[in-house]
């Protein structure tokens, strides 16, 4: 996997910058809303080779299979998912998990515990329409926090049941949080790209039982 670094994050030193005052909050329909922090991570590129490495130097991540129609296919991403009790494989995640749970805690309620992680090697690499919906955010709402280092790709959202898509493009370092029914009542994808496309990871951070 080849990845482009970025001409605007050539910071060696791995850390975040402010959340108060630099967050866009963008409403959507049905309770459900956005908020946006470009470049809150720095040095996203370093940390995104720390993390693609594999094994004890980084991530170990996990292919999964699963049935689709008659036949059982590869997902098409590799995957990794650290619950509340497990280390996080570098230390500005945990820092990033604090700082969030700090800032939302007046209208979160609890902090983010759990950090499930995506690696999308290229452009074939995709995840289909779907809302978290495992646990209490099918009846309930919450928060699901994404943080994007690597290439920038296509984050799509769209309300269920149709209706005009939003697209936001994501990557070194990005946030994007998305809030109030929005797993309920919208749904979110990473598009597969035709173009050459380089590696992304995506790190999600949320309450406990939300998947």
């Amino acid at each position: 996997m080849a990845l482009q670094g970025s001409l605007l994050d050539q910071i060696d030193d791995v850390g975040l910058r402010p959340l108060v005052g630099a967050i866009r909050r963008v409403e959507l329909t049905r309770g459900a809303w956005i908020d946006l922090r470009p470049g809150w991570l720095t040095g996203a590129d370093e940390l995104f080779s720390r993390l693609s490495l594999g094994g004890s130097a980084g991530v170990d991540w996990q292919g999964e299979r699963r049935q689709m129609y008659d036949r059982e296919v590869a997902t098409p991403r590799l995957l990794r998912f650290y619950h509340a009790h497990e280390t996080l494989p570098d230390p500005v995640l945990t820092q990033a998990r604090s700082a969030l749970s700090a800032h939302y805690r007046g209208e979160l309620g609890e902090p983010f515990t759990t950090a499930g992680m995506c690696l999308y090697r290229d452009g074939r690499d995709s995840v289909a329409w779907h809302g978290d919906r495992i646990g209490r955010s099918n009846t309930h709402d919450t928060m699901v926090a994404i943080v994007s280092i690597g290439q920038p790709r296509t984050f799509a959202m769209r309300p269920v049941g149709g209706g005009a898509s939003i697209r936001h493009t994501l990557g070194h370092g990005d946030l994007i949080v998305m809030g109030g029914s929005a797993q309920r009542t919208w749904e979110h994808a990473i598009p597969k790209s035709s173009k050459a496309t380089g590696p992304r990871i995506s790190i999600q951070f949320r309450p406990y039982d939300v998947r």
